[in-house]
C-alpha cells in the first residue's frame, strides 16, 4: 500500500480561505450557466478583508513555500545506513623467506620492476605492451563507463522529473454523455480546440541521504573500476614479461639440442668408423642413430614453444601474430634475476596491491547500498511544480488566449510518499544488501590472504629454483667431463659403446633441466614482482584512454568534457565521496 499525500495547500477549514494562516469567508461561487445560454464569466468575489486579486493569493502561497524548502533542506543533511569501517584483516609481520640473504625486507618502489633483468628487449616489449594491448584499452574505457554511471548517480541529486510541455488538441464529447445532458438540452454533442504550454517538475529531496549514497557507492565503484585497470596492468607486464621468457627458454633448448646433435652426429661417424673396421658390431651403429634421431625429434617440440610464445607476444602487443624480428633483435638469452631482490614486508600489499584495494572499494560501494536500500523504509519527501497555459475556443475563447497570464493553471506544493505496508519486501532488500556486504568483506579478507600465499609461494620458487640451478650447473660440467671421458675411451676400445651413450644422454637431460630451471628462475620472480603488485604505477602521469579511441568515441557519441585527457589519481589517494556536485552535460 502506498500512502500519498500531495498537499499544495494547507488543509481548508469550513467557513475559511483554502489558504492557512488567516480567516476569510467563503468565496461566492460563480454562477452555472443554464444549458445552452452559452458559458457564465462570472468570477468569484472575496468578500471584505479576504485577498483582492489573485495574484495575492499567489504571492501568500509563494511565501510560504519559499520558506517551507529551506526548512526540508536542512533536514536534508543525514545518511541512514553504516558508515563502511575497514575490518581488520590478518598480515604476517614478514615474509617466511626474508631470512635468505638473497632477499632485502626493506621497502622499494615497483614501478618498473621488469627492468631488473637488464634486458633492453624485455623493455622494448612491455612499453609496447602498455601503449597497444586491446585488454588493457578495454579495462581503460570500463573506467570511462564507470564515470558516466557516477554522473547518473549525480543527477539524481537535482530535480529528478522536469518537463516541457505542449499540446493542441480537437475534443469532441459524445452525444449521449453527462456534459450533452446538462450542457447541450439534452443532446448532442460538444467540439472544441484545446492548446497548452507550460513545465513542470519533481523533485525528490535527499532527506534521508539516499541519493548521496548512490553518489558514494557510484564512486566507489569508479575507483573501484580504476584499481581493476590498474591490476590488469599488473598482470599484463608480468603476461609480457613471462612469454618472453619462455620463448627465451624455447631458444635456450634449441640451442643446446643442437649442440647435442652436432655431438652425436660426431659421435656416429666415429661409430660407424669403427663398423667399418670391423672393431664394433652393427648395434653400436644403431644405438648411435638411435640417440640422433631421438634428439632430432626434440627439436619441433621447442619449435613449436618458440612459435607459440612469439604468437602468445604478438597479441599481447596489440598485433597479428609474426615474428617480431624487429622487437627481438638482441642476444638470445634468458633473462638472469639481480643478485638482491627487495620483497619489503606483507602489510605493503595493503596500499599496493590493486586487486585488495578493488576488492575493498567494492565492499564500500556495497556499503553504501545498504543506506540507499534503508533509505525506501523512510517517507520521501518531494516539492512539485506544475505551471499550464491553457486555452480553449469555446465561446469567446480563443487559442491564442493561452498566451494571457491569466490562462495561467498553478499546481505546486510538497508532497510525501511512504511505503508503509511492503510486506517485509524493503526490510528483506535491506538484508540482502547487508548480506551482499559481508560476502565482500570476507571477499577483501581472503584476498589479503592470497595476497600474501602468492609471494611466499613464488618466493618459495624463486629461491628453491636458484638452489637447483646451481647443483644442475655443476652437474652439466660434470656431464660433459664424462662425455669426453667417455668417446675417449670407446676410441681407444677401453670401454663398450654404452657407456658413450647414457653419457651423452645424462649431459643432454642435464643441460635441457639447467635451461628449464633458468627459465624458471625468471618466471618466479615475475611472479614475485606480479604478487607485489607492481607494475601498476607506470600509467602515473598518463592518460588510461588512447587519444585515437576518444576520438572515435567523440566521433559517436557527445561525451562532453568526459573524453578531456585526464590524469586519474591513484585509487588509494582518496576517499569515495557523497558530496553532491554539478551534473555532467
Amino acid at each position: 500500500m502506498v500512502l500519498r499525500a500531495q498537499t499544495p495547500l494547507p488543509p481548508r477549514v469550513r467557513g475559511t480561505s483554502p489558504i492557512g494562516g488567516w480567516k476569510c469567508p467563503a468565496l461566492k461561487r460563480p454562477s452555472m450557466p443554464a444549458p445552452g445560454t452559452g458559458h457564465g464569466h462570472d468570477m468569484a468575489i472575496p468578500e471584505e478583508g479576504c485577498p483582492s486579486t489573485d495574484h495575492e493569493i499567489g504571492r501568500s502561497i509563494r511565501s510560504r513555500l519559499i520558506l517551507l524548502v529551506p526548512v526540508l533542506l536542512t533536514f536534508a543533511g543525514c545518511m541512514v545506513g553504516p558508515n563502511y569501517q575497514r575490518p581488520k584483516v590478518s598480515v604476517s609481520p614478514s615474509f617466511g623467506e626474508t631470512g635468505d640473504p638473497r632477499l632485502s625486507a626493506e621497502s622499494t618502489n615497483y614501478r618498473d620492476w621488469w627492468k631488473a633483468f637488464n634486458d633492453p628487449v624485455l623493455d622494448r616489449l612491455v612499453a609496447r605492451a602498455y601503449r597497444d594491448n586491446l585488454t588493457l584499452q578495454q579495462a581503460g574505457v570500463r573506467v570511462l563507463q564507470a564515470r558516466a554511471q557516477l554522473g547518473i548517480a549525480v543527477g539524481e541529486i537535482f530535480p529528478q522529473t522536469q518537463q516541457a510541455i505542449g499540446s493542441v488538441q480537437y475534443n469532441r464529447t459524445s452525444e449521449r454523455a453527462a456534459t450533452a445532458a446538462l450542457f447541450n438540452g439534452g443532446g448532442g454533442s460538444i467540439a472544441y480546440w484545446q492548446s497548452q504550454i507550460g513545465a513542470q517538475a519533481n523533485w525528490e529531496l535527499d532527506f534521508w541521504g539516499r541519493i548521496r549514497r548512490g553518489i558514494q557507492s557510484a564512486d566507489a565503484s569508479l575507483l573501484a573500476t580504476l584499481a581493476d585497470y590498474d591490476n590488469t596492468l599488473v598482470t599484463l607486464t608480468a603476461d609480457v614479461a613471462n612469454t618472453y621468457i619462455a620463448l627465451r627458454t624455447a631458444e635456450e633448448r634449441i640451442r643446446i639440442a643442437l649442440e647435442n646433435i652436432d655431438i652425436q652426429e660426431q659421435t656416429l661417424k666415429i661409430v660407424e668408423a669403427r663398423f667399418t673396421y670391423g672393431t664394433v658390431t652393427q648395434l653400436d651403429v644403431e644405438q648411435a642413430r638411435t640417440a640422433l634421431f631421438n634428439t632430432r625429434a626434440t627439436l619441433p617440440v621447442f619449435e613449436t614453444q618458440r612459435r607459440q610464445a612469439r604468437d602468445a607476444l604478438s597479441v599481447l602487443l596489440g598485433m597479428p601474430p609474426n615474428d617480431l624480428s624487429d622487437l627481438l633483435s638482441g642476444p638470445s638469452t634468458i633473462p638472469v634475476s639481480p643478485p638482491l631482490v627487495i620483497v619489503g614486508i606483507p602489510a605493503d600489499l595493503l596500499r599496493r596491491r590493486p586487486d585488495i584495494r578493488g576488492a575493498e572499494l567494492q565492499a564500500v560501494a556495497q556499503s553504501a547500498q545498504i543506506g540507499v536500500a534503508k533509505a525506501d523504509l523512510l517517507p520521501a519527501f518531494s516539492l512539485i511544480g506544475n505551471l499550464v497555459l491553457l486555452s480553449t475556443d469555446l465561446g469567446t475563447f480563443r487559442l491564442s488566449d493561452m498566451f494571457r497570464w491569466g490562462s495561467r493553471q498553478v499546481q505546486t506544493g510538497p508532497s510525501v510518499q511512504w511505503n508503509i505496508l511492503n510486506y517485509g519486501q524493503i526490510t528483506n532488500n535491506v538484508r540482502v544488501q547487508d548480506a551482499n556486504f559481508q560476502q565482500l568483506l570476507l571477499a577483501y579478507r581472503q584476498t589479503v590472504l592470497s595476497a600474501q600465499q602468492d609471494v611466499e609461494d613464488n618466493l618459495a620458487a624463486f629461491l628453491r629454483n636458484q638452489d637447483r640451478a646451481d647443483l644442475l650447473a655443476k652437474s652439466v660440467t660434470s656431464s660433459r667431463s664424462a662425455v669426453d671421458l667417455a668417446v675417449l675411451q670407446y676410441r681407444e676400445g677401453v670401454t663398450d659403446f654404452t657407456t658413450v651413450l647414457t653419457a651423452q644422454q645424462t649431459l643432454l637431460t642435464q643441460q635441457d633441466n639447467l635451461a628449464s630451471t633458468l627459465g624458471n628462475i625468471s618466471t618466479s620472480l615475475v611472479g614475485v614482482y606480479r604478487a607485489l603488485g607492481g607494475g601498476w604505477e607506470v600509467r602515473e602521469g598518463d592518460d588510461i584512454v588512447p587519444p585515437e579511441i576518444k576520438a572515435e568515441m567523440q566521433q559517436r557519441t557527445n561525451w562532453g568534457s568526459l573524453l578531456v585527457p585526464t590524469t586519474y589519481n591513484l585509487p588509494a589517494s582518496r576517499e569515495p565521496q557523497s558530496r553532491p556536485r554539478l551534473p555532467d552535460w
